[in-house]
């Protein structure tokens, strides 16, 4: 129907207003969400190649946030998609350059998050959008027998990743909210691919996205499936976790905690030990067998 049914009874009142909901709005794709959205596409173009994806392609679920926003405005730009098809749970300001690049074929949707100029595009071509768009409820858009049986290949945004492929997307640093974690679980779990996103750095590279154990698991590793960033892409699927964490360092950490992380990694692996004890033992080992060598080799050497 093209109206909502309610029981009058609950009705207590109606109020009119003009007044537009209030949202921050979206920042422009930068430099590094051009990036992402760019690993993220030729991903999907690959698996068409392979058959893992017909080339009609799937439904698309996309999170909300401007990394999300950038990279469907990046499909909106891209002239290797024709068109595609959205199941989502919330629509954001990148369903226009979808709409205008003739790239959207439908979206279904259980809420509208447009900027304040989206909201007025949208109350303006209300009627010719009508053909674009169903609004769901969410026990329908969330349910998750409907998104695994359509198959969809979901995007959404993390906060922070460890090498595992764990994924926080609500709690900065483990203890404060920045926001609920909404659908992105009724579809990570049910996905038939699922790929989060996020830059490589936070707070201006003090932080970074990537880190030995996330603070706080929203999705776990049975469920993500491909990490991405500007940095590159990581397949997770059917790794063991020494190669996602391998992966993951190589292909999504910014150069500059590689290193760091490459320490972390390694050393529990080769000791069995994350003591500091332990390990000031095998590096005061470590020296001293160095220098029993250069004594050898100093006494081995022939007198001149």
């Amino acid at each position: 129907t093209p109206y909502v049914r309610v029981n009058p009874e609950k009705i207590k009142g109606i109020v009119l207003t003009n007044k537009y909901d209030s949202s921050p709005g979206f920042k422009k794709p930068d430099d590094a969400s051009f990036k992402i959205a760019n690993h993220l596409l030729d991903f999907i173009l690959d698996e068409v190649e392979h058959g893992r994806i017909p080339k009609t392609l799937l439904p698309f679920q996309s999170g909300v946030g401007n990394v999300a926003n950038a990279v469907l405005a990046c499909i909106a730009q891209d002239n290797r998609f024709k068109s595609i098809e959205m199941y989502t749970e919330v629509i954001q300001d990148s369903i226009f350059d979808l709409i205008d690049s003739d790239k959207l074929r439908f979206a279904s949707t259980t809420a509208l998050t447009f900027s304040s100029e989206g909201q007025k595009r949208f109350h303006r071509d209300l009627y010719e959008l009508k053909s674009k768009f169903i609004l769901r409820s969410m026990e329908i858009s969330n349910n998750p027998e409907v998104i695994r049986r359509i198959g969809l290949i979901i995007m959404n945004t993390a906060l922070e990743a460890d090498i595992y492929g764990n994924i926080n997307s609500t709690h900065v640093l483990g203890s404060s909210m920045m926001n609920g974690i909404g659908g992105s679980g009724n579809f990570t779990r049910n996905a038939y691919i699922s790929i989060f996103m996020t830059p490589s750095l936070a707070k201006d590279g003090k932080i970074s996205s990537f880190v030995p154990m996330v603070s706080h698991v929203d999705h776990n590793e049975h469920s993500v499936q491909i990490m991405v960033n500007e940095q590159g892409l990581a397949d997770l699927r059917a790794k063991a976790p020494k190669q996602r964490a391998e992966l993951i360092i190589e292909k999504c950490v910014h150069p500059i905690y590689k290193d760091l992380l490459r320490d972390y990694f390694r050393h529990p692996w080769q000791t069995g030990s994350m003591h500091p004890d332990h390990r000031a033992k095998k590096e005061a080992t470590s020296k001293d067998t160095e220098k029993a060598a250069q004594k050898l080799d100093q006494t081995a050497a022939p007198k001149k």
